[in-house]
């Protein structure tokens, strides 16, 4: 009989998110993975220029240990704890991706009309990414914070800005899906 891996039910990694959030509130660290983008600046001597990346960045070190975990968790998840059957969606859903342009929906994650070489290096392609990252860094620049930041570390400990940004997040996804994605495909 052959093993189908499934992901961690809710009751197995809500706890352990849950621990890992009163570990760092117990230590006074806050978790976010756009920090980690001005430590990376930082190091890199960005402080020279600008003031906002001169800071002690020795003591953010603990935190490139969080990247370097969602890079070898990310890695190991998907060669090593991915379910290779196909993605179980509505016949509407299907329907509105073929529409868009996209074959073999629900075949792979990561569809390959987006995620492919062929794709990101054409002008299109690398437009959004430029623009994508452009609006990411001003948005968690202008926001305080990351999405992880702001709806794992700053809902856990109640703050309202995180509350109130991640409200945004969630609309500006709605607007961006709704309304600007089927324009640019």
């Amino acid at each position: 009989m052959e093993y189908i891996l499934q992901p961690w039910p809710w009751y197995v990694s809500g706890p352990l998110i849950a621990l890992v959030m009163f570990l760092l509130l117990y230590f006074g660290r806050t978790f976010g993975m756009s920090s980690n983008l001005r430590t990376l600046c930082s190091i890199g001597g960005a402080g020279k220029n600008v003031e906002f990346f001169k800071f002690d960045w020795k003591n953010q070190r603990w935190n490139l240990v969080v990247v370097l975990g969602a890079v070898v968790g990310g890695f190991i998840a998907h060669h090593f704890l991915s379910n290779p059957i196909n993605i179980d969606l509505s016949e509407k859903t299907v329907n509105d991706l073929n529409t868009l342009g996209f074959e073999n929906v629900g075949k792979s994650l990561l569809p390959p009309e987006l995620f492919s070489w062929e794709n990101v290096l054409t002008l299109r392609g690398i437009s959004i990414l430029i623009i994508g990252g452009f609006l990411v860094g001003f948005g968690t620049r202008y926001a305080g914070g990351c999405t992880s930041g702001h709806a794992i570390t700053g809902l856990s400990s109640l703050q309202r800005p995180s509350l109130i940004a991640v409200i945004g997040f969630f609309a500006g996804g709605l607007i961006m899906i709704h309304l600007i994605y089927p324009i640019l495909f």
